[in-house]
């Protein structure tokens, strides 16, 4: 089985995702453990010198002026409970993996204080396939703390758990894995706490899968060039280098190798398709280009120190900081879902496009046998309820809060509900790609002589593989169902 050591840098998105969908095994390196201890130090030594150090011996929030002697070491514990809000339906397990390897990620760069011990327990539970019950609502994008305490109860053995793909008491859990309930030091409840964890985990998930439909949408618009007998002159390098925008130039080369030995090349083509196909590669590129950037801030959270306050281990100090708040990966999501959303209402204009009243020599309704029969007309209203629901999810979210905590929290990104209803989006757009290619690959069928690419031939036998041509009507809807499942299972 694979493993990922943490070292404190270089996770990526892949990383969390083999962690969460293969149950890869999490470990550290002596580095990363060395960091943790010295950073305790540093901690703790604060701590004995009278210093005040939120969470430690404060209140949170707007509890910060009190002080807090925490003899008996029930404060911590407290801490967790009372950050125990989170309501909604429990994350997926994959989910709940991706969050407790992101927490694990950031906890290895040594900025938290966390005991070791603790942080041994965080390891053991994840590699021991405990998964806590972490409910979905409740982060305002100001860190995840609400969420991220059903974690921090499982571990103390509260709170429930998976375990054996049975939901049961985090003791009882914790027992049957052979393990122990974590005995929590001075800010160890914090330091559990206090992070982006959830919007990173759930945010590398989302980018992963998203870098996946983009391909297959690739696959699906160039099966459409094929269908609606497109010029591709327009994906001429030199039309690309003349406004070299954002990931046009590959993407129209990815176009061009696909389309590779189609009698497209041997045809009298429209001097201008639809914008749709026209435009394809400028749209896709936006959305390659905003996919990157989304992975580097989703990258760049998964190993950073983003606790407050902060352990500087090099200047042997404690300070209270702002590294919780994530608006930059908040406007990424934001971005993303926009360059989904663009994608796939092209996705959705080249389907009418080829459904429609007869196009480029095409049937109508791409019946192959006329006068009453629906053919493919009856799937653009599906289409369209596909579009408007992905549409609504674009819909920015990042300036919807309010002041909380007496005021002290004034300003919030809802970087998790842009995540999820960036991820949302893509089952949506997933079943669009799937109507595409059924109805780019019945386009094709009935172009009698006609020759696809190399790569798109490829893509018509992925779809004959799962439906057959269209002749007399029948229900399509199982048929896009089976296909989007299709996308959903084979790698691209």
């Amino acid at each position: 089985m694979n493993t990922l050591v943490l070292s404190g840098s270089g996770v990526t998105i892949a990383d969390i995702a083999a962690v969460a969908r293969q149950d890869t095994i999490v470990t550290a390196t002596p580095g990363v453990w060395a960091r943790l201890a010295e950073a305790r130090a540093v901690l703790d030594a604060a701590a004995a010198s009278g210093q005040q150090i939120y969470g430690l011996n404060t209140g949170l929030g707007a509890n910060l002026k009190t002080a807090v002697a925490d003899e008996t070491g029930e404060f911590q514990p407290q801490l967790v409970r009372g950050r125990g809000a989170g309501v909604g339906p429990a994350l997926p397990r994959d989910e709940t993996r991706a969050v407790m390897a992101a927490r694990l990620s950031m906890l290895a760069t040594g900025g938290s204080g966390l005991s070791p011990d603790v942080f041994a327990d965080l390891l053991a539970l994840i590699n021991h396939k405990v998964h806590p019950l972490v409910p979905s609502i409740g982060s305002i994008g100001a860190g995840d703390l609400v969420l991220l305490s059903a974690i921090a109860q499982t571990m103390i053995g509260e709170g429930q758990a998976e375990y054996d793909g049975v939901v049961l008491a985090s003791a009882e859990a914790l027992s049957k894995a052979g393990l122990r309930p974590s005995v929590l030091g001075p800010k160890d409840g914090l330091s559990l706490l206090n992070a982006s964890a959830v919007s990173a985990g759930k945010g590398a998930l989302a980018v992963a899968d998203a870098r996946v439909l983009l391909d297959y949408q690739r696959q699906a618009a160039a099966l459409s060039f094929e269908g609606l007998g497109g010029n591709p002159l327009i994906l001429t390098p030199a039309i690309q280098r003349a406004r070299p925008a954002a990931g046009q130039m590959r993407e129209a080369e990815g176009l061009l190798a696909r389309l590779d030995g189609s009698s497209l090349y041997d045809a009298r083509a429209a001097i201008q398709d639809p914008l749709s196909l026209r435009c394809v590669a400028s749209i896709h590129g936006a959305l390659a280009h905003a996919l990157d950037a989304a992975r580097e801030a989703v990258e760049i959270e998964l190993n950073a120190a983003a606790d407050n306050p902060l352990v500087l281990v090099d200047e042997n100090r404690v300070l209270s900081t702002g590294n919780f708040h994530t608006p930059s990966l908040a406007l990424a999501f934001e971005t993303l879902g926009l360059a989904i959303a663009q994608t796939a209402l092209a996705c959705a204009a080249r389907f009418i496009q080829l459904t429609g009243s007869g196009r480029n020599g095409l049937p109508r309704y791409l019946s192959s046998v006329g006068g009453a029969s629906a053919g493919f007309v009856p799937l653009q209203k599906t289409v369209t309820a596909l579009a408007g629901a992905i549409r609504h999810k674009a819909n920015p979210v990042m300036l919807d809060f309010l002041p909380v905590s007496e005021g002290v929290e004034d300003h919030a990104t809802q970087t998790l509900l842009a995540v999820a209803k960036c991820a949302d989006m893509l089952g949506l757009w997933r079943h669009l790609i799937a109507c595409e290619m059924l109805a780019g690959a019945q386009a094709v069928d009935l172009r009698a002589g006609h020759r696809c690419g190399r790569g798109t031939q490829q893509t018509h036998d992925l779809v004959r593989s799962v439906a057959g041509p269209l002749i007399e009507d029948r229900p399509l809807g199982h048929e896009v169902s089976r296909l989007a499942e299709r996308l959903r299972d084979t790698g691209a």
